[in-house]
């Protein structure tokens, strides 16, 4: 088995041993060649506007149990339509209603994958009617009508 060169003029051949190894990882290939924004619901970037279609429950996966609160979000600047978790604490479902205008964000998933248990949810939102969520749940601020 062939070594790594070494010496004062293996520079050149050092960086080309390793451009050969630079995409052995699949997630490594597609954050260093951008392609995950091609299919990005937010295009790049950290937060979206979207409207709620509907409220829904997503079944969690094994071996925990229990329905996780969620709504689906049409974003305002692309037209797609995603699950976006509506956590933060009990009750955050219910200041959350059809046709609101809602914020939401990445959850801390790794390589873009769906959130701990909850199959398909890599989204939530954070703000219902351009009030933060957590402030509603916590009683702090009232919710806008709009």
């Amino acid at each position: 088995m062939a070594n790594k060169p070494r010496g004062l003029n293996a520079g050149k051949k050092l960086r080309q041993r390793r451009k050969k190894f630079l995409f052995a990882k699949k997630d490594l290939a597609k954050m260093k060649t951008k392609e995950y924004k091609k299919t990005d619901p937010l295009e790049g970037s950290p937060a979206a506007r979207g409207i709620v279609l509907q409220k829904m429950e997503i079944e969690v996966k094994q071996p925990h149990s229990g329905l996780r609160k969620c709504v689906k979000v049409q974003v305002a600047k692309n037209g797609r339509t995603i699950t976006a978790y509506a956590g933060y604490g009990p009750g955050a479902i219910k200041f959350i209603d059809e046709h609101n205008e809602v914020i939401i964000e990445r959850m801390g998933a790794p390589q873009r994958r769906a959130f701990g248990d909850m199959p398909g949810v890599k989204f939530r939102v954070i703000k219902v009617n351009g009030v933060s969520i957590n402030e509603l749940v916590k009683g702090r601020k009232e919710k806008p009508m709009r």
